[in-house]
């Protein structure tokens, strides 16, 4: 079984922020003071790795906080991956930043460095919401933020928003929803507020000081979030991701979904290729050390064998619009009644040789995997 093979995207790790929100687990820190050593550093690891990679179609600046990069800082970091790197014609670059760092000056400068894609961490349009998340910026700001980088002239703005929060009713998420579709972006990203280990958010569950919505609540609120943004034109194409049209789909996080080939830059990043993953030091010192030896920062790596292969592909595959393909499971003898299970139930539909989650089904992606897993091995 081999991997679905496409041009390689590139993410670059950005591990600062002005301060950590509740229920973050990426890594970041919440200082600037190291950026230029870990520019430094980052020009060193592009070097280790122009040997294996000849050109990307994605480039996608993630964290952390990438908007806490100065100008100066940005034009540096796309100056050293061009030098080191090449991108096809039409790359795809993302950028991601927090409403409180978006300046007109500097939305005019990221569309002339080349972004063309930004996504917004507006996270709510509550105020109660923004401050128990302990997010740094109002809804005030977001649409400040929205406005500017239209103004600006991006055609291609996602918002990212989280919902599931304590005592969040379907009708004020909805609420929500409403406030960002008057900004009509192109994509959404609806993520449901989880439990990360060593978060602030995951010490006040576990000492009572705040519940989260149960299984029910939260289908409830999956299902209200597909069934609102599908019938407003949006193409659910992955479970927690919305886009307005196919053309608006993100590119870079479908290498993910898809297995393609992908390579990480940067503190805690991973990468993937030919079913070898390998992963960064999540630590700034550990990190920048390796690369003063000039030796890659990895913390670890692991090579894939035919079983986890299949695994990832089906357990991908059902969080897509795009399914799987049954060849995939066609030798597998108890795989067909797995799969006529699952379309009796409503839970996914058969259509042009594929098994496709219904929007009941992405509710439970992960259990739809496991149920073709135990039928294939059974």
């Amino acid at each position: 079984m081999t991997t679905e093979q496409g041009h390689p995207g590139l993410y670059v790790h950005v591990p600062f922020c002005s301060a950590k929100c509740i229920y973050c687990g990426f890594f970041s820190l919440p200082s600037v003071r190291l950026i230029p050593d870990w520019l430094e550093a980052l020009e060193v690891e592009a070097g280790l790795y122009v040997p294996l990679y000849s050109a990307f179609d994605t480039l996608y600046l993630g964290g952390g906080t990438p908007s806490r990069l100065r100008v100066r800082d940005l034009e540096l970091l796309l100056g050293l991956l061009r030098a080191n790197f090449s991108f096809r014609a039409g790359t795809e670059i993302t950028l991601e930043m927090n409403p409180e760092d978006a300046r007109p000056e500097t939305m005019e400068a990221l569309l002339a460095l080349g972004v063309n894609r930004l996504n917004l961490g507006v996270q709510s349009f509550d105020e109660a919401a923004l401050s128990f998340m302990g997010r740094r910026h109002g809804a005030v700001q977001s649409i400040g933020a929205i406005e500017a980088a239209r103004k600006a002239g991006f055609r291609n703005l996602g918002l990212d928003l989280i919902y599931g929060l304590p005592g969040q009713s379907v009708d004020s998420w909805l609420e929500n929803l409403d406030r960002a579709l008057e900004y009509r972006p192109e994509h959404l990203s609806c993520y449901q507020l989880t439990l990360e280990p060593a978060t602030l958010l995951e010490r006040m569950v576990r000492q009572g000081e705040t519940v989260l919505p149960g299984e029910e609540e939260s289908r409830r609120l999956f299902l209200a979030t597909s069934k609102y943004l599908t019938g407003a034109g949006f193409l659910h194409y992955e479970v927690s991701n919305f886009a307005r049209g196919e053309g608006f789909v993100s590119r870079h996080n479908s290498k993910y979904w898809r297995r393609e080939p992908y390579l990480g830059l940067g503190p805690s990043a991973h990468s993937f290729r030919e079913n070898r993953r390998w992963w960064n030091h999540r630590s700034l010192k550990g990190y920048l050390s390796d690369l003063d030896s000039g030796q890659r920062p990895l913390a670890g790596e692991e090579r894939l064998s035919r079983e986890d292969v299949f695994l990832e592909s089906v357990c991908l595959g059902l969080r897509t619009c795009r399914g799987i393909d049954l060849d995939l499971v066609q030798n597998s003898p108890g795989a067909l009644p797995a799969v006529e299970e699952i379309v009796h139930n409503g839970l996914g539909i058969l259509k042009e040789g594929r098994l496709i989650p219904t929007p009941e089904g992405m509710v439970v992606a992960d259990s739809l995997a496991l149920l073709l897993l135990d039928y294939s091995c059974g």
